[in-house]
């Protein structure tokens, strides 16, 4: 049963009306529109005013797709920031990493023009920590008795003496430094030849040149070489330079400081010589007199006669018998 109002209430057309004059009247428009282009002034003019409308009511979804843009740009410029500073970083480590080999090829490059140089067989050697004993100045080496590496070798780097091989094993070697306590070195003057021995001083660093008179001719700058004298290091590599001098006139000998020549703080390569200088034979030691003994006393020994000399006058003999 269909519902209506009642007739006192009703008002012109009913809505079924009103819908099919309005669709007949949008269906004649759109004819005449698309046949005679008769409203686009119309259409112009209605969309220019309702312009700012459409605008205002486009505010909510222009203010979420910006806050959007936003946060995801944020999130963007985030992630490229950390993938930026992971890059320096990365490059950051690549040019340390080509400084530390530049300055290992130049190292190395100084170690072959002294390997060419020395007259004696060497081998590279890399550095790998220093000696656990706080108290003595050591490094151990890459090389052991496997590499042919024994005691007693000389180390140096392509500026001077380094120290001297004083434990080997099979894979490693153990060298103590020209500034430790226990190292002591024969060395001469490079300017006069005034020689002399060079002690360690332990944790200062330094060498000493003990018992050198009061008035030796010693200048601060001096260079000091082996004097190969021991029979350990060739002669003629630098050791240290004249640091201090201190000259005692109430003493019987004055007091020498130098400074190491070589770089063992900056390097990680260094050269071991393999073979020590040929030292010529030592000249017999002389025999030993042992005096004679006389009736429980010690007496002098006789000298042998000299050669040429008379021989002593035989006795007299006895005259002979008268003949009867």
């Amino acid at each position: 049963m269909e519902y209506s109002p009642p007739p006192l209430f009703k008002q012109g057309a009913s809505a079924r009306g009103k819908m099919t004059v309005f669709a007949c009247i949008s269906i004649a428009l759109l004819l005449v529109d698309s046949r005679m282009h008769s409203l686009a002034a119309l259409r112009t003019t209605v969309g220019t005013v309702l312009y700012p409308l459409q605008m205002v009511a486009l505010l909510p979804r222009d203010a979420i797709y910006g806050m959007g843009d936003y946060f995801s740009s944020l999130s963007a410029l985030e992630k490229q920031v950390r993938e930026l500073k992971r890059q320096q970083i990365a490059t950051s480590q690549a040019l340390q990493q080509a400084q530390l080999n530049s300055v290992e090829n130049n190292q190395l490059r100084k170690l072959m023009d002294a390997h060419e140089r020395l007259p004696v067989k060497s081998m590279l050697a890399e550095v790998l920590y220093d000696a656990r004993d706080v108290n003595s100045r050591k490094i151990v080496l890459d090389r052991g008795t496997q590499q042919g590496v024994a005691l007693g070798l000389p180390v140096i780097d392509n500026q001077g003496v380094v120290g001297q091989v004083t434990r080997v094993f099979p894979f490693t070697a153990e060298v103590t430094l020209l500034t430790d306590k226990e190292q002591a070195i024969p060395v001469q003057l490079l300017r006069n030849g005034l020689r002399s021995v060079a002690y360690g001083r332990g944790k200062a660093g330094t060498l000493e040149l003990r018992f050198t008179a009061p008035n030796a001719d010693i200048q601060v700058g001096d260079v000091v070489v082996t004097s190969g004298l021991d029979g350990v290091y060739p002669a003629g590599l630098a050791v240290a330079r004249v640091s201090q001098v201190e000259n005692s006139a109430g003493g019987s000998f004055g007091g020498v400081i130098c400074q190491p020549l070589a770089g063992i703080a900056n390097n990680t390569q260094l050269l071991i010589l393999m073979s020590t200088p040929e030292m010529p034979p030592r000249p017999p030691e002389e025999e030993v007199r042992t005096l004679k003994k006389h009736a429980g006393k010690m007496g002098p020994i006789k000298e042998a006669p000299k050669e040429g000399a008379a021989a002593p006058a035989a006795a007299p003999a006895k005259p002979k018998e008268e003949a009867r």
